[in-house]
């Protein structure tokens, strides 16, 4: 990863910020210039003598910093993505519905060569500046435009990873035969009950193997001095998640 932005954390408070080398943070807590080449853990004052630390970006910082045009993909949806295809370093990645582009992010990241689609140009300008920040920029290639208008030029069975978060994603599953490795993996985030069936569906007609379609629903522990219990602040769902794979 080349020129990764890196996070500015305030000493005394809970304030961070996602700065690219080189480049200058502005707050009410004073002016500093980003090192072009910063250190993990070396400290950086403003002109009001304020200090931040510098540290490495993961994974969770982009969705909490990235640039956002709508809402991203859950870092515990993604890593249920991880685990259940094993994406890894050298893997290839057909992606649609880019949007902010968390999920290419972390999958750029793992090493991962992302071909991710955006229908929106505005959407799609938004994530090519994320991926520069996560330092991806040369292993993701954010397209403008529709994959379905491109499947005949993308088959040839040379993906490892199809992931989708579009309304019709199912269009897309029906020709996971056509894009994917043997053993490659199709990973369809919805958030509908009623996208998710249709995925599904569409996923056992194209033959593909152990299909299989999760409901993701995480509670936060409740901890203090009287005891420990799950919160009751919400219900913890975010979507479901469809996979199938390619024997």
């Amino acid at each position: 990863m080349s020129d990764a932005a890196v996070l500015l954390v305030h000493a005394d408070s809970d304030r961070e910020y996602l700065r690219a080398p080189g480049e200058e943070l502005q707050t009410d807590l004073g002016v500093l210039t980003v090192p072009e080449a910063p250190r993990p853990g070396e400290t950086i004052e403003t002109h009001l003598g304020e200090t931040f630390a510098v540290r490495r970006l993961r994974g969770p910082d982009l969705f909490n910093h990235f640039e956002r045009t709508g809402a991203p993909m859950m870092p515990r949806d993604i890593g249920l993505v991880i685990g259940h295809t094993g994406a890894q370093s050298g893997d290839r990645v057909l992606d649609a519905g880019t949007g902010t582009g968390v999920l290419s992010g972390y999958l750029g990241r793992l090493g991962a060569e992302v071909t991710t689609y955006e229908r929106d140009a505005e959407f799609a300008e938004v994530a090519r500046g994320n991926m520069a920040l996560a330092g991806v920029a040369d292993r993701v290639d954010v397209r403008t435009g529709d994959v379905l208008e491109d499947l005949e030029d993308l088959a040839g069975g040379e993906f490892d990873l199809l992931t989708l978060d579009t309304a019709d994603a199912a269009a897309v599953v029906e020709r996971a035969p056509d894009l994917l490795t043997n053993g490659g993996y199709c990973a369809v985030y919805a958030p509908f009950v009623e996208d998710a069936r249709r995925a599904e569906e569409a996923a056992r007609g194209a033959g593909l193997l152990g299909v299989e379609t999760l409901e993701t629903i995480q509670r936060e522990l409740h901890v203090d001095d009287r005891g420990t219990r799950p919160s009751t602040a919400g219900v913890g769902h975010t979507g479901y998640l469809t996979f199938g794979r390619r024997g």
